[in-house]
């Protein structure tokens, strides 16, 4: 169910984003949504997202920046190592200049730089690029 509520989101900002929004509402929510936006905040992927009642269903205010061409939740759960998160980037982003993999640690959700710096593996969540 959790990788549901992922994609669901995640689809609805491409889906915003193609239309020309400023914003989009996003609910249900988890914190792994919370954790992929603030990726995608870090590398400027999207302006600013609030938080409204987390403790509940509650929902995620995203402001949006116009530069998602696709993301995606992978709704199985794929193990990878350390040693071949480069290549499953390369396998998985359509372009080699940007674009990220997001993957599920011990340390917490990272993308595929900061897992690589640290050699830690994990679960692969998704990309966006």
């Amino acid at each position: 169910m959790g990788r549901r509520i992922l994609n669901d989101a995640l689809r609805s900002m491409v889906n915003a984003e193609r239309r020309g929004k400023a914003t989009v509402e996003l609910g249900p929510i988890s914190t792994v949504i919370s954790s992929f936006l603030r990726i995608m905040k870090h590398h400027g992927y999207v302006k600013d997202f609030q938080v409204y009642e987390p403790h509940r269903v509650g929902r995620i205010t995203v402001e949006l920046q116009g530069r998602i061409n696709d993301c995606k939740a992978l709704t199985y759960r794929k193990d990878i190592k350390a040693r071949d998160i480069e290549a499953y980037r390369l396998r998985t982003l359509p372009t080699h200049q940007w674009g990220y993999v997001v993957i599920t640690t011990p340390d917490g959700v990272l993308d595929h730089e900061e897992a690589i710096k640290r050699n830690l593996g994990g679960q692969v969540l998704g990309y966006f690029h």
